[in-house]
This record gives C-alpha cells, structure tokens and sequence, in this order.
C-alpha cells in the first residue's frame, strides 16, 4: 500500500493553553515543522502555532 502524501498534524497553541488546530499537509513538499499565526480564543489574540503530532 502506497504512503499518502497528506497527513494530519495538529497545530498547538504557544501560548500554552492546550488549544489546538487539526489541519493537514502535503509531507513531500513541507519537510519541515509548521508554523501558523492563528487565533487562540483561550487569550483572545493571534499567537504563533507549532506542529505536533496527532495521538
């Protein structure tokens, strides 16, 4: 069975406070981690996202 080239990561808050993003990403184009200025509700601004592995 062939690898898929997409793959779900989950984008955690820097903020520390445990929310998170579910989205998906091309893994042979974007070989490195990913990182995304998104809102975090929790602290009611845009903080910076980090990759991390879905469990």
């Amino acid at each position: 069975m062939a690898k898929p080239t997409t793959i779900k990561i989950r984008l955690n808050s820097t903020a520390d406070t445990g929310y998170f993003y579910v989205t998906k990403k091309n893994s042979r184009t974007m070989t490195e981690k990913m990182v995304k200025r998104k809102y975090d509700p929790v602290v009611r601004k845009h903080v910076d996202f980090k990759e991390g592995k879905i469990k």
